[in-house]
């Protein structure tokens, strides 16, 4: 327990990897700020985090319903994973749009 503890008071910034379509093209790649926002959601600023890349809310339960699906037999798992891949491309596009514009 301690460890997570400090695990979670790491200062995430210090990190972070560079976006490198950034540094050589000098716009924003579709992925960028999702480390930024998983580092908010984890000191619980969940607007910043929604600010930062609002798919951050589709894909951790993707992964999540994609994980316990391996464990356990879902029903509607794949129902539930395509509206949550559904969800997150469409956030994750409109992110990227409002960026460019």
């Amino acid at each position: 327990m301690k460890t997570l503890y400090m695990l979670l008071r790491l200062p995430i910034e210090d990190y972070m990897l560079p976006c490198f379509t950034k540094k050589i093209f000098g716009i924003d790649c579709p992925g960028c700020g999702l480390q930024r926002g998983l580092a908010f959601l984890f000191q619980g600023d969940f607007l910043a985090a929604w600010e930062m890349y609002p798919a951050i809310f589709a894909i951790i339960p993707l992964f999540g319903v994609l994980a316990a699906d391996q464990l356990f037999q879902i029903k509607y798992a794949n129902k539930i994973i395509i509206t949550l891949m559904i969800a997150s491309v469409g956030l994750i596009l409109t992110n990227y749009i409002s960026k460019l514009i």
